[in-house]
């Protein structure tokens, strides 16, 4: 008996997306971006205070994490959304802002997000393509891009899986050709690249700016995150929103999070030294490789990137494969100098055979 119902045109033609996050325990994971060596102790310490079945009784209360989040940030509370991860940062912006139909524009290769939501809500996407030689972000092309019609564009900056970025300078051009869209800039790696444009909300009404918890901070799995614009861009994506889709644990996840700078400043500068170790001996294997601005690499492993994936999966370190987008290149976390000896090793001892 065939299933008489069938879903929207938009669902229906949609292609599948199924992150491979299966059988990483125990693994060396370079391979998503997370943080490698865990959260701050202050976010397992207030989560074991808050852990009470009488807490858990009742719905969340956002006041105090609002209230918190927002003078980390250096924000108003009312310009400031609380999230379930960036992910649903991006589905209410685009259940708020965009119709069946409308023109929204994207970068390619970037986060899958950005069409998945933009794809559902059915929305007419085109997206250009990063620079083929060096994948720079490409500005030029972008504005040029833009139409009066346009009713979103959705950016990372710095981008996955590129790892280059825009500069603010760049923003304000967007934010300028495109004053009737609404701009999303994701900076979940923001602070790996020092690049924000936070600064610029009361001064662009079409401007979003999106942070995640999930980075440098150690909690993908609290899926928690915030998303910034004016206050009346805010109220209306509240009204978008499901009131309670933040679990309180999360939220309080957060709030002790911000309050650990010094654990965010010693992991950041830990990574930008790997970072900087891994870009030494990937040129010294002879490996092409981008540069990055954020808490990655991606470097070029030719006809040899599945093999290369896999056989260091066997050896119990994951990198992420990425030539289905960029043909021949593979993605590696960056963690502690340590990771990324025994990353370096591993990689050697494949690639010289």
């Amino acid at each position: 008996m065939s299933n008489p119902l069938q879903p929207r045109p938009a669902v229906r033609n949609m292609a599948p997306y199924t992150p491979p996050t299966g059988n990483r325990a125990g693994k060396l994971r370079l391979d998503f971006n997370e943080n490698t060596i865990g959260c701050s102790p202050r976010v397992i310490a207030a989560l074991q205070r808050y852990l009470s079945a009488d807490a858990l009784t009742v719905y969340p209360e956002y006041m105090d994490a609002m209230r918190e989040l927002a003078s980390f940030f250096v924000v108003a509370p009312g310009e400031l959304l609380l999230s379930n991860g960036t992910d649903e940062a991006i589905q209410v912006l685009i259940n708020t802002f965009i119709d069946h139909g409308d023109d929204v524009l994207l970068l390619k290769p970037s986060y899958a997000m950005y069409r998945f939501y933009a794809e559902v809500a059915g929305a007419d996407v085109r997206e250009m393509e990063y620079r083929e030689h060096d994948l720079a972000f490409p500005l030029e092309e972008l504005l040029a891009a833009v139409r009066p019609e346009t009713k979103a564009i959705l950016i990372a900056n710095p981008n996955n899986p590129t790892g280059t970025g825009v500069s603010v300078d760049g923003v304000r051009r967007i934010l300028q050709a495109a004053p009737d869209a609404a701009v999303l800039i994701d900076e979940a790696y923001y602070e790996f690249s020092g690049v924000t444009v936070l600064p610029l909300l009361r001064e662009y009404p079409n401007l979003f700016v999106s942070r995640t918890f999930s980075k440098v901070y150690g909690m993908a799995a609290m899926r928690c995150g915030c998303l910034f614009s004016n206050v009346e861009n805010v109220r209306w994506m509240h009204k978008a929103q499901s009131p309670y889709s933040v679990n309180m644990l999360a939220a309080v996840a957060a709030r002790a999070a911000v309050q650990d700078r010094e654990y965010v400043a010693n992991y950041v500068k830990e990574v930008l030294s790997a970072r900087d170790f891994a870009c030494d001996g990937l040129r010294k294997l002879g490996i092409p490789f981008y540069p990055s601005q954020a808490n990655f690499v991606l470097f070029q492993a030719g006809e040899r990137a599945i093999p290369i994936r896999d056989a260091l999966r066997e050896k119990g370190v994951l990198v992420r494969d990425r030539s289905y987008e960029i043909p021949g290149c593979v993605r590696v976390t960056i963690g502690t100098r340590g990771q990324i000896v025994r990353f370096l090793t591993e990689l050697e001892s494949l690639w010289i055979k």
